[in-house]
């Protein structure tokens, strides 16, 4: 069985070598701002980013102006690794939109709200990404009708003073978000000026201006009004996507709908197969294959699983369970502790159905494919703490 999990963030962690903090807008041919890609304070690192993306945007002036480009919505940055919005990526989408608007700005920028984003012709991305021991941060300015990225710039982050919690949503989120739109806008803020955006990410713009209100509700703990946003999305043509789909569940979960909340986690499963794999961020007691005492955070999981065994009969796929540990620990000890999780996963489903237990195989990487991997074993790295469904060819 040879497996098809796709990981587009492995080649960012060679960036960092003589990373360049560069900017060119491809409608002038301005020259790149070289830096000596010393590691920078969080703050600074942002400054110094924008400054050279205003810069070149006042040497372009006159041409945004022909064009009315001086007006950019932001989508929200992400953490490139695991596809959250955290405290610092909060901060780098404030910082990035002061810096860019004082002294009257050369660039406005505009929520990321579907008002704007009709009004806008530019649209602005960002991710951190962990790289050997510090954070990339990369930004893009994208034309939206041209798909073409009009500007990139990357700088280098110490990783000091960078709060990489999540938002409440992602943390309450029973599943890493990872999909073509998540892939596609991480790819679109490293990707080279004058080539196009991502185009799975740009089609589906429009639904996730929706999605991002539904989840500023969510994080402000107004669960009717997001679970009717996540609802509308949803309802749109571009809005299936695992973002809208996890807010549905995890709204239904906060509100009690717990016939709803279990259709909506069929869906997003379905979801992950569909996309050849499903990270679960099943939570254990510390060093063994027991799911955390806590009924509040543990309490769904088997509802998870029968989830899991039926999509997975459904689509009569094959699977390899591949478990997960954080960074502590000795290696050797995370290879046994990350394999018998595994292996207590696919004993669970076999009890759901032993149909598609048989069609698994079980593995165990320890800390091997870590996601964050600072070791802490808190909410920052869930995502390391993880059981994977890779979606494999069935032997013949």
């Amino acid at each position: 069985m040879t497996t098809r999990v796709p990981s587009p963030f492995r080649w960012m962690t060679r960036l960092l070598p003589g990373v360049a903090l560069t900017l060119c807008l491809a409608a002038c041919g301005t020259a790149p701002v070289a830096s000596t890609g010393t590691p920078l304070p969080f703050e600074q690192a942002i400054e110094v980013a924008a400054d050279n993306l205003a810069g070149q945007i006042k040497k372009s002036a006159g041409l945004l102006g022909r064009l009315n480009k001086r007006a950019a919505v932001l989508d929200p940055t992400l953490d490139a690794s695991s596809g959250q919005q955290t405290a610092a990526t909060q901060q780098l989408d404030r910082a990035l939109a002061a810096r860019l608007a004082r002294d009257g700005g050369s660039l406005e920028v505009l929520p990321f709200e579907s008002a704007n984003l009709a009004k806008a012709p530019l649209l602005l991305t960002g991710t951190l990404t962990r790289a050997q021991g510090n954070f990339l941060l990369n930004l893009a300015l994208v034309d939206i009708r041209a798909g073409e990225v009009l500007g990139q710039s990357s700088a280098v982050v110490r990783k000091e003073g960078v709060d990489m919690n999540p938002l409440p949503y992602y943390r309450d989120s029973p599943v890493l978000m990872k999909d073509k739109v998540v892939d596609g806008y991480v790819r679109t803020s490293a990707t080279p000026v004058g080539q196009k955006a991502d185009a799975a990410y740009l089609e589906r713009i429009a639904a996730a201006t929706l999605i991002n209100d539904a989840t500023t509700l969510y994080n402000a703990a107004r669960y009717r009004e997001a679970l009717g946003q996540y609802r509308s999305a949803l309802a749109t043509p571009a809005g299936d996507q695992i973002r809208a789909l996890n807010g549905v569940y995890i709204s239904a979960v906060k509100l009690g709908l717990t016939a709803e909340a279990e259709e909506a986690f069929g869906r997003l499963v379905a979801y992950g197969i569909a996309y050849n794999s499903l990270g679960m961020k099943f939570l254990f007691n510390p060093g063994s294959t027991e799911f955390w005492s806590d009924p509040k955070v543990s309490g769904a999981y088997g509802m998870w699983l029968r989830q899991i065994a039926r999509q997975a009969g459904a689509t009569r796929v094959c699977m390899d369970i591949v478990g997960h540990t954080s960074a502590t620990g000795s290696e050797a000890a995370n290879d046994s502790l990350s394999l018998r999780r595994a292996a207590f996963i696919k004993q669970r489903l076999n009890a759901e159905s032993p149909e598609v237990a048989r069609r698994t195989r079980t593995q165990g990487m320890g800390a091997r494919q870590n996601i964050v991997g600072t070791g802490t074993d808190d909410v920052v790295d869930a995502p390391d703490r993880r059981v994977e469904f890779a979606i494999v060819e069935c032997a013949k």
